[in-house]
């Protein structure tokens, strides 16, 4: 085992419960009420919540607004969001006025993906 982590109190959607965690090659292998195997690394997790990670569902990275853009950009505000526990952001992105609303994923103004979900305000219907 790569990582245990010891005595935290879990959070999931359906249930909250004291346990540890054990990691190998990234992925939880094993949850239980006293894991005694060595690991590689032991985390005690005593009086902490281990939860999987958040979901921002509403971020402006170098969002273009009003003559101005928002301060955070996609490299500093992920990792901003990473050590606040985010893990993963859906970016807002503008449609100009009089284009389409894909022109904003079109151009990359926004740098989404196809595999990044992507959310558009209409502000000129």
């Amino acid at each position: 085992m790569d990582l245990l982590i010891k005595n935290g109190t879990i959070v999931t959607p359906k249930d909250t419960f004291k346990a540890d965690i054990g990691v190998k090659d990234g992925k939880i292998v094993t949850i239980a009420s006293n894991i005694t195997e060595k690991a590689q690394e032991v985390v005690d997790a005593s009086g902490k919540y281990v939860m999987p990670g958040g979901i921002d569902a509403h971020t402006h990275m170098e969002m273009p607004f009003m003559g101005t853009t928002t301060v955070d950009d996609f490299e500093y505000g992920t990792i901003a969001a990473a050590f606040g526990g985010v893990t993963t952001i859906l970016d807002f992105a503008i449609q100009p006025k009089d284009k389409t609303f894909w022109r904003p994923y079109l151009c990359g103004g926004a740098r989404q993906t196809p595999k990044w979900l992507l959310i558009m305000g209409s502000t000129w219907l």
